[in-house]
């Protein structure tokens, strides 16, 4: 085993070997094929195989996720979608940096630009002027056919939850370390929670979520605003690489629950 493999890839060996699975990783371990008998189940990214596809589509987009989530009445952030102008008039409308205008007008505080689609906080860009909205949907759009714009909002605690069949098997925050963001990759610290009022909250929440997608195994993010928590975000493959520095054992024992589902299936 690799020590430079991905916390997920060593974590389906380990289960795999101690269940007699036979692996065979292909693209740099990005995807995973995994035999048993007549039984063959598949890995993709971080994405284990559990969600139906229109779960797994939704939740990989900020937008769909967003308005699936204001239908069942769960508190989330809004997220706005603007297709990239290069789809043409017909698909983007004649408006789009009009309106991307008029809601940096009514967000005095600032709006977050990001893409529709992406994980780790990648291109993401707090705007408050005019400049840096052209700036941020011209270098997300270079990347990205869609981008999502959402309002600046001063996030008092960010919470992961990680479910399986609406099972918090995983809770920690996000504790931020010199960037705004929370995004682990910009350094922020993984601290599990212990159980209490806080936990309570945001695991009845993520399960509020996951069950207006429909999904089985993800991570969601919640942020507290006001006071309030609201869903951030919901994350069909499940990444603990940084949680995994700490608590390795937490980790490999959440995806042997998920793959015991796999091949139970």
């Amino acid at each position: 085993m690799a020590d430079s493999e991905r916390i997920f890839v060593q974590a389906i060996r380990r289960y795999c070997a101690r269940h007699d699975i036979a692996v065979d990783g292909r693209a740099g371990g990005w995807l995973i094929a995994m035999h048993r008998g007549e039984t063959r189940r598949f890995a993709f990214g971080y994405d284990i195989g559990l969600n139906s596809a229109i779960a797994h589509r939704l939740a990989n987009d900020k937008s769909a996720t967003a308005e699936a989530l204001t239908l069942q009445g769960v508190a989330c952030i809004p997220h706005q979608l603007f297709l990239n102008p290069r789809l043409g008039v017909h698909v983007t409308g004649p408006h789009w940096r009009e309106t991307m205008m008029a809601l940096l007008a009514q967000n005095p505080q600032g709006i977050v630009v990001k893409p529709n689609e992406g994980t780790s906080g990648r291109s993401v860009f707090k705007v408050t002027t005019e400049a840096e909205l052209d700036h941020a949907a011209s270098e997300v759009f270079s990347m990205s056919t869609g981008l999502v714009i959402s309002p600046y909002v001063a996030i008092e605690e960010e919470v992961r939850v990680v479910l399986l069949d609406d099972v918090p098997l995983v809770v920690y925050s996000k504790q931020r370390g010199s960037d705004w963001r929370h995004n682990l990759d910009a350094g922020a610290t993984p601290m599990l929670l212990d159980d209490g009022e806080v936990r309570t909250a945001c695991a009845k929440l993520a399960i509020d979520a996951a069950r207006a997608i429909g999904i089985v195994f993800a991570s969601i993010d919640l942020v507290r605003v006001d006071g309030s928590w609201r869903v951030l975000e919901i994350n069909s493959g499940v990444m603990m690489e940084a949680l995994a520095k700490l608590h390795p054992e937490l980790v490999q024992a959440t995806y042997d629950a998920a793959l015991d589902r796999v091949f139970s299936s």
